[in-house]
Parts: C-alpha cells; structure tokens; sequence
C-alpha cells in the first residue's frame, strides 16, 4: 500500500442478503424440482444478492482487455516474440481477435487499454493509452515495478472498472494480452500460495516440455531472488507480476467496493482475483468463475480461492475469452429466475 493507492483500504460493498434470501425462496416455487438446475440456480441467487434485484440481469456486460509487455521474456519463456502483444492490441480493435468476435456475438462493450508495451505507436484509435513504461523489468533480475508504476496499474485498473460502473454495467469481465504473462502470473500465484513452480507452470503460449521445465527454473530463479520481500499481496504484484495482471486485480477490486459482479475469466485472470481476495477477502463475494482453463496451474488457483467454475472446455486463450463464453449462461439463469412459472401460476402441484 502507499499513499497513491489509499482505496486499496476500502472494504468490498455488502452482499444483500434480503434479496439473495428471496431469490432463493423464489426458486423453492419454480415448476421444477428444487436443485434440478444446478449453478444455473446458484447463478441467479448469488446475481440477486449482488445486484440488490428481485431480478437479477446479464445483460449489460462491459469486457476490458488490459495489455503491457514482460521483461521477463527475455528468459526465453514464450515462443512468440514480444511484438506480437502490439500486434494483438491492433488486432484487439480492428475486430479480428477471439474476443472481438465473441464481444460482438454477446453484444458487450469492448474496451482495450495499453499499460505500456515495447512497440510504441503513438495514440492508436479504439485504444485507451495508459503507458507506464516499455513494460515490466525482468523480474529475475530485480523487481518487475517500482511503487509507482504499480499504483499506476492498479489506479488504470480502477478506473476502467468505473467508467464501466457509469455506463451502467451489470456484469464486468476483463481480460489481458501481453507476451510473457502467464510466467508473471505462475510467480505471483506461487509467492501468493507458497507453491513450487513445477506445481503451476504450463505450455502458454504452446511451449513443449522442455521449454516448461525452462519456465520453471526461470521462476525458481526469480523466486529465490524475492524470497523474504513478498508477505503482502501488493508485494507480490509489484515484484513478479505484470501491468495488466496488476491492473485487473485494482479493477476487481474497484468493482468488489462499487458492488458490481465480476465473471473470472482463466488462469492469468483468477491469478489476479487471488491477489484481490488476500488485499480485501471480502472482494471474494462479488466474483463468479467462468471457466477452468487448460493451464496446468489455474486448478490449483480456482480451489485456493473456493472457486466452482461454469464451464471446462480446455481453453486456454486469455483475452476474456473463457468468460465472454459463460456470459449466455448467466443470461440463461437470470431468464428462468424471473420468467419461469411458479408453481401456483402454473396450477401444478408440488412435492409431498
């Protein structure tokens, strides 16, 4: 904490449990076997509480795609260069990428934000511009931001979360691209779970098995460096992780204090939710989990955080890609909640 980032203090907005109470009295008198629907029950009970609604909703869905280079990629640990993340970000808003589409088909607001990659382009439209260096240092080599490029990240998360808020958002996503992220979110999850590296470490972006083991002893290396500095949570950030997994933990929990749902997207995503929960463990009520990932590690993340995800469908793209998939989902369970007949309306009898 420092004296930039003072709401990091503030405390998640309460759950309404009146409205969740009620949402779950209301599904003991749908036409249907109570439980029958599974999460999609949970789904529209948790959506009640969050949102204060007798009718909970989906349907306004804000995606923010947050972007920054690694230094760490200089370790070798990805297949694809470090100008691929600019190339995405231009890929990002000229429509072309997964998640562009998959914005389009739910019909969310896609907004794409650069923290600082190694290519500078200069304003580029449909990009938010929030530059905070060529992005991080390498962290096996000392800490991957100083204290004010993390309050900068986690305040550019912040923000993105209340412009979201004032455009009357119902569920926020948000997603990351950035070349070298899942090694920056395999150390922030090991220095946050006290777990070894070969415990967490995946393919990425497609390395085979040795470049894994080669990911692993570039944790283990960065690892034993900070080792000792690394108690608290924005520690842990600052000195392993990445602009945008940064930024993403500051938007989760500016969307936890303003009381807007969140919908966890993969491993790099829950990494950054995980981070939230330990500065604000109250910040845990307002997060829903799309999917579990293919990444070896993001199973371990999902049961630290007591995670029971919507979808496993082994993928493994990031960008908000797995949540954007779920998002039909939480439409679906909003939809029965309020639109399937009680059991009076209907005239059927209930159970005995």
């Amino acid at each position: 904490m420092n004296q930039e980032t003072p709401w990091l203090q503030v405390p998640a907005a309460p759950i309404d449990e009146d409205a969740r109470r009620r949402a779950e009295e209301r599904q003991t008198r749908l036409t249907k076997p109570l439980g029958s629907l599974g999460q999609l029950e949970t789904l529209a009970t948790r959506l009640a509480g969050m949102q204060g609604s007798d009718t909970p909703r989906a349907d306004t869905v804000h995606i923010s795609i947050f972007a920054g280079d690694h230094g760490v990629a200089a370790e070798g640990i990805s297949r694809f260069p470090q100008s691929v993340t600019m190339e995405m970000v231009r890929n990002f808003v000229r429509g072309g990428a997964g998640i562009s589409v998959l914005a389009r088909s739910i019909d969310a607001r896609l907004e794409v934000i650069n923290l600082g990659t190694v290519e500078e382009t200069g304003p580029l439209e449909g990009v938010t511009d929030v530059r905070i260096g060529p992005g991080t240092a390498n962290f096996v080599q000392g800490p991957a931001m100083d204290l004010h490029q993390l309050a900068l990240a986690m305040n550019a998360g912040r923000h993105a979360a209340e412009r979201a808020r004032l455009a009357g958002t119902e569920v926020y996503l948000a997603g990351e691209m950035g070349i070298g992220n899942t090694t920056a979110a395999a150390a922030v999850a090991c220095a946050l779970m006290g777990a070894e590296p070969e415990e967490l470490v995946g393919p990425g972006t497609g390395l085979d098995d040795a470049g894994v083991r080669h990911k692993a002893e570039v944790l283990r290396r960065a690892l034993d460096l900070h080792r000792g500095h690394m108690d608290e949570p924005v520690e842990c950030l600052r000195r392993v992780g990445g602009f945008e997994i940064a930024a993403m933990s500051g938007a989760y929990l500016a969307c936890a204090q303003m009381g807007m749902p969140v919908l966890v997207d993969g491993f790099i995503s829950s990494v950054s939710a995980l981070a939230t929960a330990r500065i604000c463990p109250s910040a845990r009520d307002w997060f829903l989990f799309a999917h579990t990932s293919a990444e070896p590690g993001h199973r371990r993340v999902l049961e630290a955080l007591s995670a029971r995800p919507l979808l496993d469908l082994g993928m493994r793209l990031g960008e908000a890609s797995g949540a954007a998939t779920a998002v039909p989902l939480l439409r679906l369970a909003c939809d029965i909640h309020g639109r399937m007949a009680t059991f009076d309306e209907a005239q059927v009898a209930e159970a005995l």
